[in-house]
């Protein structure tokens, strides 16, 4: 679907009075999938699991600071080998918070600890709508492309609709649970509308022109690379400071991912428009590459736990 969405987009992208109204859906749709998320999730699950708080802290030390630690020594190479717009999308891409439902889906399939990581993943999510602008204007300072006064409109786009939801949970929670379908519906719909709108605008400032397919063969293959540098920091971590193997699990899926949902309207708050739909072209790239990476790591995962079979008695 996001492939289709960008194919659609650099065809037919939105033109004319067409562009204010679909930026007003996309707002309203990412609202409410925040809304929803606030009203799904259970303090009490959350309060529980920030008990195991060296799990949590490793989690968001791989988010938030092996990340950015890798692009910066990375940089030299990558800002060579990349147009430049393309290296500052990866320089955003590593500042990002961690997914929610991917990370917690993955760490469920592959047997880990599941209420920690959708303690860790929530907490990446909310600690992101403030650090991430701030580490964004920490490595692109010397680009002078990142509205710092954008804050607010993040905190009032991401954080305020996940309050009210919490907020509301008393009365909807048991209704959202229920209802896994609207919440992936409107979890897609938000990524597809954010990818429409952000690829319409950077159609229309060329940027098909400016990024050639060596350019998209060098993203996919610095994703793949960061990937695996990071899950294999990830593991490496876990087991030197000695935790279990289902907390393993959760900090390699939590620590690793990053968050489309939550970057595309990010991008669109802190960059002009037409930068924006080219700077996150190495986002959705990393998010494809993550979802077909964890899916396999997953499985092994859980085929792991899950142990040898036990043969039946003979009767």
């Amino acid at each position: 679907m996001i492939v289709a969405t960008v194919a659609l987009a650099s065809v037919a992208p939105a033109a004319g009075m067409a562009v204010p109204l679909l930026d007003m859906v996309v707002r309203a749709s990412v609202m409410a999938l925040f809304f929803l998320h606030g009203a799904r999730l259970a303090p009490e699950a959350v309060l529980q699991a920030i008990g195991h708080w060296r799990l949590q802290f490793l989690i968001l030390a791989l988010t938030f600071l092996a990340f950015p630690l890798l692009a910066l020594v990375t940089g030299p190479v990558l800002s060579r080998a990349l147009e430049p717009t393309l290296y500052l999308g990866f320089l955003f891409l590593c500042c990002l918070p961690s997914t929610v439902q991917s990370s917690i889906a993955f760490t469920s399939v592959g047997r880990g600890n599941v209420p920690a990581a959708a303690c860790a993943a929530s907490a990446s999510n909310l600690l992101g709508i403030f650090v991430t602008p701030l580490l964004t204007g920490l490595l692109l300072a010397r680009e002078g492309t990142v509205a710092f006064g954008a804050v607010g409109s993040i905190v009032l786009l991401l954080l305020v609709p996940f309050v009210a939801g919490q907020v509301a949970r008393p009365w909807l929670g048991g209704w959202v649970s229920r209802r896994r379908v609207l919440l992936v519906t409107v979890d897609r719909g938000a990524i597809l509308l954010m990818i429409y709108a952000a690829f319409g605008k950077a159609v229309e400032a060329g940027v098909w022109q400016r990024v050639s397919a060596a350019d998209l063969a060098v993203v996919v293959l610095v994703s793949v690379a960061l990937l695996a540098a990071i899950v294999t920091l990830a593991t490496i971590a876990a087991r030197h400071l000695g935790f279990t193997r289902p907390d393993e699990v959760a900090i390699v899926f939590c620590g690793s991912m990053k968050s489309l949902v939550t970057g595309m309207p990010m991008a669109n708050v802190l960059f002009p428009g037409a930068q924006a739909g080219i700077l996150v072209i190495p986002l959705i790239v990393f998010h494809q590459v993550q979802l077909l990476a964890c899916a396999v790591l997953a499985r092994r995962y859980g085929q792991e736990g899950a142990g040898p079979s036990t043969p039946p008695p003979v009767s």
